[in-house]
């Protein structure tokens, strides 16, 4: 066997792999031989196939098996034994395609195409700066959490008319063009809320309703054209909801009113456990606590996408983006050239900073234990608990979770893969200069969203 590597340019080249029959022979026998000994066939007792019969029925297609795995193994040792940086998978040259009589004696010649990694320096330094925004609580975002919390806690009433925020329990119909119910349309019965309708005249126009009320309601209007929202008011198909042009007839079958819980101990015993909270002033003591961790993490979220960005930016280099696209292509046959052009400079993005993280992880010989890696999926679980109910779950329960959840390859992986791009921040957080500058959490969002 020969193998030779033709080097196309800095980060393409191509590999020549010249099988002899003493290369695959002895693998072809051993396969025939075996599956001899497996063969069941009319006129054979089990296990008794001459091999001679079985290389005659199927020679040729254990033949491209075995020469296939022969490729497979020498391809992925070469590339191990010279120390490849391959991107993507090796393809296979279709151009000038030698035919063969695959008779177990041929010379086979197989060319491959790789893409190679580039090569690059990180200079990240003290001069490189990048704005980590100190977000604090504003009176606006503390007073709705509190709202929140306590109609989370509160008691269901219906009062005979609607106010701001009610729940309107509603039959809704479908209507023609003139107005008239539209026989065979779509109705349901659903939970209206006031707090969801967009549109401000919409929204005024259900507030002081009673109990039999009927309006005409504009569906698409009222929601800013939300399919999502509509679809799942209606009991309909999203794109069904999507391409719906009709009003609504508004039957108010009951006002429903979530009234906030009672600042009381009762309230704060449910809340945070028997007597950890006594008064007001506690109380919103923990709400802004809670918030202001919740900003942290928003904040770092914010300035791990600017490391990003700023990391893609300053190190600069190419990729075999000709190569790349075969491989997407090859790889996934129902992408559309449309589609991969589309969507190839996101994944060329990524495939830098996952080559960038690699570069810092092994330059600076950082380390990735079991312990972080479940110590950080015990604290995704935690926060996952913690959206239906912010009662803490024990300790021992939780770290039950944590090792079945791990126990699944792929989430040990995602988790894995979170610990190894939260080190690479933090190395680069460590060499560059951070700029600190407060904001108010309502300023903060609008930065994010203008972005």
């Amino acid at each position: 066997m020969n193998i030779t590597q033709e080097k196309v340019d800095a980060l393409n080249a191509v590999v020549k792999i010249n099988i002899d029959p003493a290369d695959y022979q002895p693998r072809v026998d051993k396969a025939i031989k075996e599956n001899a000994k497996k063969a069941k066939l009319p006129g054979f007792r089990p296990g008794m196939v001459p091999a001679s019969h079985i290389k005659r029925m199927y020679g040729k297609s254990i033949l491209v098996d075995e020469i296939n795995n022969l490729l497979q193994d020498t391809l992925t040792k070469y590339i191990e034994e010279q120390d490849l940086r391959v991107l993507g998978q090796p393809l296979p040259k279709t151009d000038n395609e030698k035919e063969y009589n695959w008779d177990f004696a041929d010379n086979f010649e197989f060319n491959y195409e790789l893409g190679l990694a580039p090569e690059f320096n990180i200079d990240f330094s003290s001069t490189d700066k990048v704005t980590q925004y100190v977000i604090k609580v504003d009176d606006e975002t503390l007073a709705s959490r509190i709202k929140n919390i306590r109609r989370s806690y509160g008691k269901m009433t219906n009062p005979d008319v609607s106010a701001d925020d009610d729940v309107l329990y509603s039959e809704l119909v479908q209507l023609s063009p003139d107005g008239s119910v539209f026989e065979g349309g779509i109705s349901n019965t659903a939970s209206v809320r006031l707090d969801q309708i967009k549109d401000e005249a919409i929204k005024a126009s259900l507030i002081g309703l009673k109990k039999g009320d009927v309006l005409t309601f504009d569906i698409q209007k009222a929601y800013d054209n939300d399919a999502a929202k509509v679809a799942g008011l209606l009991k309909i198909e999203e794109d069904e909801a999507a391409d719906l042009k009709s009003n609504f007839q508004l039957t108010v079958k009951n006002v429903n009113r979530l009234e906030e819980g009672d600042l009381n101990q009762e309230f704060f015993d449910k809340l945070f456990g028997e007597g950890v909270v006594t008064t007001e002033a506690e109380f919103t003591a923990k709400i802004t606590e809670e918030l202001e961790t919740m900003m942290v993490q928003d904040s770092e979220r914010k300035l791990q996408d600017d490391i990003y960005k700023a990391a893609i930016a300053k190190v600069d280099f190419n990729l075999p983006d000709d190569f790349l696209k075969r491989w997407l292509k090859a790889t996934n046959e129902k992408l559309t050239t449309e589609e991969l052009e589309g969507g190839y400079n996101d994944f060329a993005q990524n495939l830098k900073w996952t080559l960038i993280e690699n570069k810092i992880i092994t330059d600076n010989k950082i380390e990735i234990k079991y312990d972080e890696v479940f110590a950080l999926a015990k604290v995704r679980l935690d926060q996952q608990f913690r959206m239906y109910s912010p009662q803490a779950i024990p300790e021992d329960q939780l770290a039950q979770y944590t090792v079945q959840y791990l126990q699944n390859k792929e989430n040990a992986n995602k988790i894995f893969e979170e610990v190894k791009a939260l080190k690479v921040f933090d190395y680069i957080k460590s060499v560059i200069t951070l700029d600190k500058q407060d904001i108010l959490f309502t300023d903060f969002n609008k930065l994010v969203s203008e972005k």
